[in-house]
């Protein structure tokens, strides 16, 4: 409803009728009625002038909206409308029109309009006035042509509901909204909304079953886990998610779930589903995903029924955080501890710790070759560290080449190197020192001017013996073959060859066999 400052206020003729003037009057609405005959008669000259679409006819000149609102005149309005717009009497009201018809109401007092010139005997909108003291007022209207004044317009009945509080409340739902959504896309973590239900009810389905232990029931029917997988319903993923596991979009990302969960995901979602029969419904845990171009991706993730919704599991929150790097690191550091940085091979720590667990389980017999390097200490004395430095990256490439998993060479000192076999006789450790000297030829054909030379002495355990005094028979078997091979170099012809090996070892290029 949209007045001007020129409306003028009318009493209304006594009907005789005293209860429906009370009723007018305490009311709880606000109520206006009103005199639309001189809004009839301009519409009746503009349609003598042709006009056809009266909303694009007002909407292209203000000036005819204000000309037709000058048309309407108020008769008499209810107390609730005094109290609402913050009048003394309808005179104070009427003559400051201006300041609560204003702003916001051009375009719904347009559309009330238009719905009169329609055809239609009343009209509605959500619009805003405002009281005197300027005070906003969000309001619903809705006007009719009293049925006995259809022909002329002259009385209309207007209700106006304060709806101020609701639009209110909706205005700040509709930001609170607005801003959880904003955090939701962008987190800085993947964030996913998931439906749990039919998972819940699969679960309350094999309970209902009798069945108690719900591990030993999983091991038993492994296709349950992938059923459950198979009822995940995705129902929103951010943006994060999108960038993390290298999706176009959403479409796409959702389509492609089983590219995702897969492999090692079936486990952890085995315990997940554990946990969740146990009542946990908030859980974290590492897991495994992949990308849609098949990178491996280590994520923690947390999963949480919302507590809303914890009857029904139908909305859950997920969040993975991408450890991946963190894992990378963490696999490198665990590489350096069981690992020599300079041979690639394995290191004394991993040594000991497989000697002493081969003590405790076996399987025997456990063959023990015992590595020396020839003349270390000479080259790094006469030519520098780097020089030595290249000499044991070849007797690393050798030892690694020949030795086979699940059996490790290891570098457990500055020029030494042990090897464990497991479950390997003394015919099994000679083929393996056979390997050894075949690969150290095949080494120095490619070096052809650096002579690499292991001792190299084995011993097998026998039964009861002490994996330790295995480990001292090989080292002496080691210490007899290097005085065999000093013994075969002997006076000038020593001195020659090891002069000559420095020579080689230093001008050599590192390389692979």
């Amino acid at each position: 409803m949209f007045h001007q400052n020129g409306s003028t206020a009318q009493g209304v003729a006594q009907s005789g009728d005293s209860d429906e003037l009370e009723m007018f009057e305490l009311a709880p609405v606000s109520l206006w009625l009103e005199d639309f005959s001189g809004v009839k008669q301009l519409f009746a000259q503009w349609r003598a002038e042709g006009v056809t679409d009266l909303r694009d006819y007002l909407l292209d000149n203000p000036v005819r909206v204000a000309a037709c609102s000058s048309r309407i005149r108020v008769l008499r309005v209810n107390r609730k409308t005094l109290e609402l717009f913050e009048a003394d009497d309808l005179a104070h009201l009427v003559e400051n029109l201006g300041s609560v018809f204003r702003d916001d109401m051009l375009k719904t007092h347009v559309e009330e309009l238009a719905q009169l010139w329609d055809g239609k005997d009343h009209f509605s909108s959500q619009t805003v006035n405002y009281s005197l003291s300027g005070r906003r007022l969000d309001i619903q209207l809705e006007g009719s042509i009293l049925p006995s004044r259809r022909h002329d317009w002259t009385r209309v009945l207007v209700a106006i509901e304060d709806v101020t509080a609701r639009v209110s409340a909706q205005r700040e739902l509709a930001r609170s909204g607005a801003y959880a959504r904003g955090l939701f896309d962008h987190s800085p973590v993947s964030l996913w909304v998931e439906d749990f239900s039919a998972i819940k009810n699969l679960l309350e389905d094999v309970r209902a079953r009798g069945i108690t232990d719900f591990q030993v029931f999983t091991d038993v029917h492994p296709e349950f886990v992938d059923r459950c997988m198979q009822e995940i319903q995705v129902i929103d993923v951010n943006r994060q998610t999108l960038a993390l596991f290298a999706a176009p979009d959403k479409t796409v990302l959702l389509a492609r779930l089983g590219d995702v969960f897969r492999d090692e995901m079936r486990s952890h979602f085995k315990e997940q589903l554990i946990d969740l029969w146990q009542g946990k419904l908030f859980q974290q845990r590492e897991v495994v995903n992949y990308t849609l171009e098949g990178d491996l991706l280590h994520v923690y993730l947390q999963f949480s029924v919302l507590p809303s919704h914890a009857h029904d599991w139908s909305l859950v929150l997920v969040s993975l955080t991408d450890i991946t790097a963190r894992k990378k690191a963490e696999a490198y550091l665990e590489y350096l501890g069981k690992h020599d940085v300079l041979t690639k091979l394995r290191n004394r720590s991993f040594y000991v710790d497989e000697l002493n667990r081969l003590e405790r389980r076996g399987p025997f017999p456990v063959t023990v070759i015992i590595a020396d390097l020839n003349n270390l200490k000479a080259v790094n004395d006469q030519w520098g560290h780097a020089a030595g430095d290249g000499l044991l990256r070849r007797a690393g490439e050798v030892l690694a080449e020949a030795i086979e998993a699940p059996s490790y060479a290891a570098r457990i000192g500055g020029d030494e190197f042990a090897v464990l076999l497991a479950g390997t006789d003394e015919r099994g450790g000679a083929l393996v020192i056979e390997r050894i000297q075949k690969l150290l030829e095949l080494n120095n054909q490619y070096y052809s001017t650096a002579t690499l030379s292991l001792s190299i002495g084995m011993a097998t355990s026998l039964p009861g013996e002490r994996l330790e005094l295995v480990v001292q028979r090989a080292d002496s078997g080691m210490y007899a073959d290097k005085r065999a091979y000093y013994a075969r170099i002997s006076g000038a012809d020593r001195r020659v060859a090891n002069n000559t090996a420095i020579t080689d070892i230093a001008q050599a290029e590192p390389g692979k066999m």
